[in-house]
């Protein structure tokens, strides 16, 4: 008898569950994700793509960068182009930068907040090859 309530009460949970009549929780995204503006990058012999990247003044965004030939490296300025080194920068970093290396088929994540308008060069900061001093890219900030 015990074991004919219990399956009893666990049909009738599966059932009101699937009608709706007992509300489910909303979907959430996953913690630390929401409202992050996720843009792949490829690093690849001599050029990053997309270039030049397009984000919003205040957007909070991850570059996620693929090395897909051999190792690369990025960096970037955290002040706008044509201001001095002692400004304030225009991106704020979940982390310290410095030269991020990335290895062949690997991905790294870049974090920032867009806080200021305008242009910040980037660069492969780990050697590649040839013409290796070329492989840069952007990201500009719009208002």
């Amino acid at each position: 008898m015990r074991t004919l309530l219990g399956m009893f009460v666990i049909m009738a949970a599966t059932v009101f569950s699937r009608s709706g009549a007992i509300p489910s929780t909303p979907a959430r995204a996953p913690e630390g994700t929401a409202g992050v503006q996720v843009i792949e990058v490829t690093a690849k012999k001599y050029e990053f793509s997309p270039s030049p990247i397009r984000v919003k003044q205040g957007a909070h965004v991850q570059l996620k960068i693929t090395a897909t030939d051999h190792a690369h490296g990025f960096k970037i300025k955290p002040q706008p182009e044509g201001t001095h080194p002692a400004d304030s920068p225009g991106l704020i970093f979940s982390s310290t930068q410095s030269c991020e290396r990335i290895e062949k088929h690997q991905t790294e994540t870049i974090e920032f907040v867009a806080k200021t308008a305008g242009t910040y060069p980037f660069k492969c900061c780990t050697f590649c090859g040839w013409h290796h001093k070329s492989m840069k890219g952007e990201p500009i900030v719009e208002p």
